[in-house]
């Protein structure tokens, strides 16, 4: 595993070199009914060959919405406080049976008894369909306790990520983002990464991944997104001139995902269905291609706030 700060386009070679790793969030992915965006098994094994043993470890997974990566850290006993923008009050059952999932605010998830009005169609409001609603209501609340759950925990908060208030300095060991980041506005990305970086311990780990740019940044319209330059991620991420990056095997790098017939055969279901998503209408034309950013931070980034100093 390379180490030291760094900006790392994704090569396919992750495929292979971290075989292992990809099956472990594919399976997981499959179980859990999540789909997966078109380069997620090179964030994800990237992300995931990092992180070594994750027992006990606080790991922040900053726009996570219900992604994998945060069901897989805690699988294997992360401590995993999970921040979106997205609701998720009303998780559904095959997350609770299976983890330890809390609320960081009472309203952040609702009790497994409140989800019943959620379950009824608007068009279905009979009393038997309130009797079917309530008896799996019923059937999820008893056996939740009884079911074997993951060593770690999941903490859901809904909030943005350029103001985390809630959260405290220098408390998590590491913070990990998947594909997030690139879908705030570039004024505003260095302004997100100064909030991970204040609730990131002195010697922590920031693992983020994004959209690359070879020569100028632009707006992915498809999947509302930018697409940053070099020159733009070390500015947004006060990388040093040292940092290590593979931005000059660019054009290789990117013809060789072009090029992959993997990722093109597992391209899931949900971007044949909408022109609004990373590979309109399910044709294989990637427009850019993941790099992941790799920054250990010395001391803690305060800013004026309910725990900044």
């Amino acid at each position: 595993m390379k180490t030291g700060d760094c900006l790392e386009i994704l090569s396919v070679d992750l495929l292979e070199e971290q075989a292992e790793i990809v099956e472990s969030f594919r399976e997981l992915a499959s179980r859990l009914g999540i789909q997966l965006g078109w380069h997620y098994d090179l964030d994800l094994a990237w992300v995931g060959s990092q992180l070594g043993d994750l027992s006990g470890v606080r790991i922040l997974d900053a726009g996570a919405g219900t992604g994998v990566l945060q069901w897989w850290m805690a699988d294997r006993g992360a401590e995993v406080v999970s921040v979106d923008r997205l609701d998720r009050a009303d998780l559904s059952g095959r997350f609770r049976l299976a983890y330890r999932i809390r609320g960081l605010r009472p309203d952040d998830l609702l009790p497994t008894w409140k989800l019943i009005p959620y379950r009824l169609s608007p068009t279905d409001r009979s009393l038997a369909a309130r009797i079917r609603a309530a008896l799996r209501a019923a059937a999820t609340t008893l056996l939740e306790p009884i079911r074997p759950k993951a060593p770690g925990r999941v903490t859901l908060h809904r909030g943005d990520l350029d103001i985390l208030p809630h959260l405290e300095d220098a408390t998590f060991d590491v913070i990990v983002s998947i594909s997030a980041l690139e879908h705030n506005e570039v004024a505003n990305i260095p302004g997100v990464v100064a909030e991970l970086e204040r609730v990131l311990k002195p010697g922590g780990l920031l693992l983020v991944t994004m959209s690359a740019a070879r020569d100028d940044d632009w707006f992915h319209e498809p999947s509302a997104s930018w697409c940053l330059t070099e020159d733009s991620l070390h500015r947004i991420f006060a990388l040093s001139p040292e940092s290590r990056s593979n931005f000059s095997e660019y054009d290789s790098l990117f013809e060789e995902i072009r090029a992959s017939k993997t990722l093109q055969q597992r391209l899931a279901p949900m971007f044949y269905q909408s022109e609004s998503s990373g590979m309109p209408r399910g044709i294989w034309d990637p427009q850019y291609q993941p790099v992941g950013v790799r920054k250990r931070i010395e001391s803690i980034q305060s800013k004026p706030g309910i725990y900044g100093r």
